[in-house]
């Protein structure tokens, strides 16, 4: 088939790519600039890349042409986030492609009520990225059942793999929280280190992409959650990751207000909205679905970031273990 990427040279692109065009279809990747994929492979020496300003384009009204121009019958949208940019593709789309498939966020849920957290529970979103995605959600699938739109709908997690900083034990983007830990030094964690992170790797959110594809009967008119088959608590990401060094995590646990105080504004704010959402969603039904089966844990994935980040001087720590 011919597909159609969205800013397809990020985290998910530089995995999703390659297997779309190793799964034999015809791919074009629409991406702002030039940046290459975190990943090099060979496959990308069979993609149509056309380079495009999507903001501007949108503001003219002749984006949608743009992709609709290119024939596809699958469009992957990695980068929408406002709902207007939504459904000026539906607009554009329709009647015209066998799926579109929309990367939301598990910030769609806003805060965990029961867990793990299955896609049919009610939305409660807060803070400006969650609504927008939730909003952006709700209306695809909407058209999905009512009007006959082919939309699926992603949500990944805290998306990691090698070439970028996971979100560390400390919930920020941080990576000298890992360095502490790797020499056994003391680390604050906010409140008892309980609240959850839900990472994923970027390849197993590709593999939930294809899948939608592949099975597109089951795939029409649902959202799925692309995450690891666990969550894991700040405190036992933490143990986790000293145990790499052959270290044991020194761990002090504050009060948030008081906690809050011992890192930057910016860090402390970008915390403060992991721990609020503590996700841990379930992926029992990309499994029945879609045969989901994924490839890492959070651990396993997020290993793969730390040794990345060591064997490229982001930070200096001793070879994992």
């Amino acid at each position: 088939m011919r597909v159609v990427v969205i800013g397809g040279t990020g985290h998910i692109g530089s995995y999703l790519v390659p297997r779309l065009v190793e799964a034999g279809h015809e791919v074009t990747v629409l991406a702002r600039g030039q940046r290459e994929p975190y990943r090099r492979h060979a496959a990308w020496e069979h993609v149509r890349r056309v380079t495009v300003d999507r903001h501007a384009e949108e503001l003219a009204g002749s984006f949608g042409r743009r992709i609709l121009d290119l024939r596809p019958d699958v469009v992957i949208d990695v980068i929408a986030f406002r709902p207007l940019s939504v459904q000026r593709m539906v607009e554009a789309l329709r009647g015209s492609v066998q799926q579109y498939i929309f990367i939301g966020s598990i910030w769609v849920h806003g805060y965990s009520t029961v867990v793990p957290t299955s896609e049919e529970q009610p939305r409660k979103p807060f803070g400006d990225y969650g609504i927008q995605k939730a909003t952006a959600e709700q209306y695809l699938l909407e058209q999905a059942r009512r009007n006959g739109f082919p939309a699926t709908v992603v949500h990944p997690g805290h998306i990691v793999g090698p070439g970028w900083e996971p979100i560390n034990p400390a919930g920020h983007r941080d990576p000298k929280v890992f360095e502490v830990l790797a020499r056994g030094e003391e680390l604050a964690l906010p409140n008892f280190g309980l609240e959850t992170l839900h990472h994923v790797h970027a390849d197993d959110v590709a593999q939930v992409i294809i899948k939608s594809m592949v099975h597109w009967s089951n795939a029409v008119g649902q959202s799925f959650h692309a995450v690891s088959p666990a969550a894991v608590t700040l405190c036992g990401y933490a143990e986790a990751v000293a145990g790499w060094f052959g270290a044991q995590a020194n761990l002090r646990f504050l009060p948030f207000e008081e906690w809050k105080a011992t890192v930057s504004e910016e860090n402390a704010a970008m915390t403060e909205d992991h721990i609020a959402h503590s996700p841990c969603c379930s992926i029992a039904k990309a499994q029945r679905l879609l045969d989901y089966q994924p490839r890492y844990t959070s651990m396993e994935a997020v290993r793969e970031s730390v040794a990345w980040l060591i064997d490229h001087g982001v930070i200096q720590a001793p070879p994992l273990c």
